[in-house]
């Protein structure tokens, strides 16, 4: 005996939506930059970018001071945390509406290959966070010729 199953287009719906959320979870970023996600109440905003000599990553921490960020190398990453903290209502002043999220956030990216660890300098100003990954001479290609037995 068989057993008819009604049909529920938003049930469908809602199974295709799942699929593509977790699709897009992740920003798509240039080979040689897996990034390791660690739960937080927010994330900074990050673009990642190369040139001949180095590779840049550029982070976006409005209302953050640059004693309150760390940048660290550890086993083959790069990791960049710090934390936004909420403002304390004073007296006379009260929030109506709190949309942007504070707390501890942490980011992590693996070292390309050939990146000189010991060239790596960080630069707070404005609000935005650059990390400059300096590429050694490994990782620039060369002309070789194969003798051929």
């Amino acid at each position: 005996m068989t057993t008819l199953t009604r049909w529920n287009p938003i049930r469908e719906f809602e199974s295709m939506a799942n699929r593509m959320n977790s699709l897009f979870a992740r920003p798509l970023l240039p080979a040689g930059f897996d990034e390791t996600l660690t739960p937080s109440e927010w994330m900074p905003l990050v673009d990642v970018e190369e040139s001949d000599k180095e590779y840049t990553i550029k982070a976006e921490l409005p209302e953050l001071k640059k004693e309150d960020v760390k940048v660290q190398i550890e086993d083959g990453s790069i990791r960049i945390c710090g934390e936004r903290k909420l403002a304390k209502e004073e007296q006379g002043h009260r929030f109506h509406r709190i949309e942007r999220s504070y707390g501890a956030f942490e980011r992590s990216f693996a070292l390309p290959e050939g990146t000189v660890r010991s060239g790596v300098k960080a630069e707070f100003k404005d609000g935005l966070l650059r990390v400059h990954l300096p590429k050694g001479e490994a990782e620039k290609p060369k002309a070789m010729e194969i003798s051929v037995a």
